[in-house]
Order: structure tokens, then sequence, then C-alpha cells
């Protein structure tokens, strides 16, 4: 029997509550997305920590998964009542019965940073004998290389590790880009990350990969002097870490910093310049890479 998908349309204001009270009586999960997505009324919304936005969609489209068996009509009631607004109209879907793993799988195919390196889901084959093979599955941390952020510091480090360098990954996420590293020949490789979850996950992707490598929290001390050092997260928390990255990165080491859109390069660049020489490093489908020299 297939499960059943309830969507319903309510004030973006109400989403919250409403989503709350859909998985309070039996919801097995709730997204939301903009009401006019897809059509010339759509809002696209931009978010970043420390970066106060007002923006909202005028009205919101929320989808519940819900079971086979499910009373949806009491289901919409019961929650309407709960989150304190009128009943909403609504419809449903039938979503078939999938083999959801597969499915999932299907979705990850391999991605070719480079001439000679490659990120393969684990149920890939290599795509060339000769390739420089990343083993990475979809999992909790960011960083699986579809994402055009991750794939600039990835050509970077393609290009920047020549043998032997110690290299810092400082939000480092699922690993990758110090996994990467090492795979590249670097010498030795630290990743730091406040979430121990990405600490983690990227222990054990590190293992998948057979590659040794440091992983730590943002508790841990930090004492060494990179000879490349690569971030990979946001504008806000990049200028605040400028002074902290300057002091592990030695003088003629070199830093990249990524996860920008391109309007946010040049003000980033201005709070490394006190340290760094600096430059774009590349842009890439709205997203810009910044490269600097440690004097």
């Amino acid at each position: 029997m297939p499960w059943i998908a309830l969507i319903l349309e309510v004030d973006a204001a109400d989403t919250d509550a409403m989503s709350d009270a859909l998985l309070a009586h039996g919801a097995l999960s709730v997204t939301v997305e903009d009401a006019a997505a897809g059509t010339p009324e759509e809002q696209p919304l931009f978010g970043e920590p420390g970066v106060p936005s007002e923006a909202v969609w005028r009205r919101a489209l929320v989808r519940a998964l819900c079971e086979p068996d499910t009373d949806v009509a009491r289901l919409v009631t019961e929650a309407a009542a709960e989150a304190g607004i009128e009943t909403p109209p609504y419809r449903t879907e039938a979503v078939p019965e999938q083999d959801w793993v597969r499915l999932t799988q299907a979705q990850f195919d391999p991605i070719r940073i480079s001439e000679r390196l490659w990120i393969v889901p684990s149920w890939h084959e290599p795509p060339a004998p000769d390739a420089i093979v990343l083993r990475l599955d979809p999992g909790l941390a960011f960083g699986t290389g579809s994402h055009p952020t991750t794939r600039l510091c990835l050509r970077w480090l393609d290009e920047r590790v020549r043998g032997g360098e110690e290299v810092l990954d400082y939000g480092c996420g699922s690993g990758v880009l110090a996994i990467a590293a090492m795979k590249l020949g670097a010498g030795k490789a630290t990743g730091v990350d406040i979430d121990p979850t990405a600490v983690e996950q990227a222990r054990l992707n590190a293992a998948n990969n057979g590659i040794r490598a440091r992983f730590i929290d943002t508790e841990t001390p930090l004492e060494l002097q990179a000879d490349l050092v690569l971030t990979n997260i946001l504008a806000m928390p990049l200028k605040v870490l400028a002074p902290l990255l300057a002091s592990h990165c030695r003088s003629g080491g070199r830093i990249v910093l990524a996860g920008l859109l391109d309007a946010q390069a040049e003000e980033v660049a201005a709070a490394y310049r006190p340290w760094f020489d600096m430059q774009v490093y590349v842009s890439e489908e709205g997203w810009t890479a910044l490269e600097g020299v440690r004097r």
C-alpha cells in the first residue's frame, strides 16, 4: 500500500506551528517550500548566520509524509486546531513503494574534479585505473563534492599540493578536503569542525579511504603552522576567523577561502589583507574562491 503525501497551503507565518503540529499528530516528516515556486512570483531566500533577514514567503506549501492508513482529514483538523489556525484546504498524493536506497544511490554519480581527481560513491567502480579516487558517500556532514565551493577547493588543492605539505582544513565537514590533500601527496592534514558529528564522519571517511589524517573539534588546542590552509564555510565566520587562520599559516604559505557569493568576495578579502596578499582564485556559478599568500 502506498504512503500518503499530504499537501496544504498556509500563511508563511503559520508554517512552524503547523509543521510541528502535523508531526505531533502522526506525520512522519514535513517539508516547507514557497507556494509560488516555479512561477514568476517565486521568492528565493538567502540567509547566513549573523546576517539579519526580514524576507519571508507570503504563502508556504507544507508537505507531510503519512502512513498509508492515516485519517488525513482528522490529522489536518487536529493539527490546525493545535496551531491555532483555521483548517486549511488540502490535497493528497500517493507515494508508491520504492527501493529508496537504490533510488538515492542513483542520484549520486562519480564527480570529476580535475583530469586526475574524482569523487566516487562506494557503490560505483573507479572511472579510470589511474584516477585519484576519493571514496565518499552522502552523509551527515557537508562536502560530497556536489557543491561548487567544494569543487573549487579541490581543484585548488590539485594545483597547489606538490608533496609533503602540512594542510589545515578549517570547517572540515565530511573531511573531503583533508582526505584529498593526503591522496594528492601532502605530508600531514588536520581537519577542524565545530560539529562533533562532522568530526566523527570525517574520521570514518578517512578510514574508508585508507588515509591517516587528524580531525578535531574547535575545543581541542590547535598548534600547527600549515603550508596550505583551506576553509569552505560562509562569509561572516570567514571574516571573524581571519586572525586565527592567519596565526596557523606559515610565512609564504597559502590560504584558500570558499563559500562566498561573488558579491561577498571583496569584503572578505579585505579582512585578510593585514596578513595575506589576496586575489580571486576563480569564480564559478555565482561563487568565488579567494587565494592568499601569507606575508
